[in-house]
């Protein structure tokens, strides 16, 4: 019996430790929410637009983001006037929100992004003496806080160039060529793996405007837009707007 009793302390501390042992698990980390910028945020925010029904030779616009529907004008050779009223703008701003403006009216047609596709068109914006970033604009969009505008726009200066902005969570700006004349051919083209804009004088020879990783969902939404952020208003005219389902071969040459 001595032996017995001895044995059974040693014999609890054993089974102590050993449990103490199996409960040591690492702790998991409370799940936190997407960070503000990231992908997984911006696929959270607001999906605008109305469902519409506008067919162009080339594309069929199906979704109207502020009522861009009611403010077009379109003819049997597939001209377009699209009409925009005063302050009215796309832009996320980066800093203290003051700038963000999101009432600019655009047409959307639906895109396969999983096949290489090409937006185009001929703008001619309105351009007005007190314009200041009035723009006739192409688009690629997925929500309010995800997208690409690529426009002919009026600067600072008053004069006219081409204008990129990319939204992931808030918008950056950039400026490129001035263009002396009223009209330029526009196109933003990808191959589902680059999404890269351009612009043309003459349509042959195209300048790269800017080209990013395509890392845009599955379903992504095409189109145009007109802009009048300062001005009371104005009219931006677009001819031979199409969207096709293939890319420029050459990403560099636009071609």
């Amino acid at each position: 019996m001595k032996y017995a009793v001895s044995f059974l302390p040693s014999l609890l501390t054993m089974l102590l430790l050993g449990s103490c042992a199996e409960n040591k698990t690492p702790a998991t980390a409370a799940p936190t929410a997407p960070a503000a910028g990231s992908t997984a945020a911006q696929d959270t925010a607001r999906v605008s637009g109305k469902p519409c029904d506008l067919k162009l030779a080339n594309i069929h616009f199906t979704k109207a983001v502020n009522g861009a529907d009611t403010l077009i004008q379109m003819d049997t050779q597939g001209q377009m006037d699209f009409r925009v009223g005063a302050k009215k703008d796309f832009f996320c701003d980066p800093n203290d929100n003051k700038l963000s403006n999101n009432t600019a009216p655009i047409l959307l047609a639906k895109v396969d992004n999983t096949k290489p596709f090409t937006l185009m068109a001929k703008v001619t914006p309105g351009f007005t003496a007190e314009g200041l970033y009035n723009a006739g604009v192409l688009y690629l969009y997925v929500n309010d806080r995800r997208w690409q505008k690529h426009c002919f726009e009026q600067d600072e200066r008053g004069n006219h160039r081409i204008v990129s902005v990319r939204t992931i969570g808030t918008s950056d700006d950039n400026n490129h060529d001035v263009v002396k004349g009223p009209t330029a051919y526009m196109k933003i083209s990808s191959d589902t793996r680059t999404v890269a804009s351009y612009y043309s004088l003459d349509k042959k020879t195209w300048q790269l405007v800017r080209l990013y990783k395509n890392d845009y969902p599955a379903e992504l939404w095409a189109g145009v837009s007109a802009q009048c952020p300062i001005d009371t208003g104005t009219t931006s005219h677009f001819e031979g707007i199409s969207l096709t389902q293939n890319s420029v071969s050459d990403f560099r040459l636009g071609n």
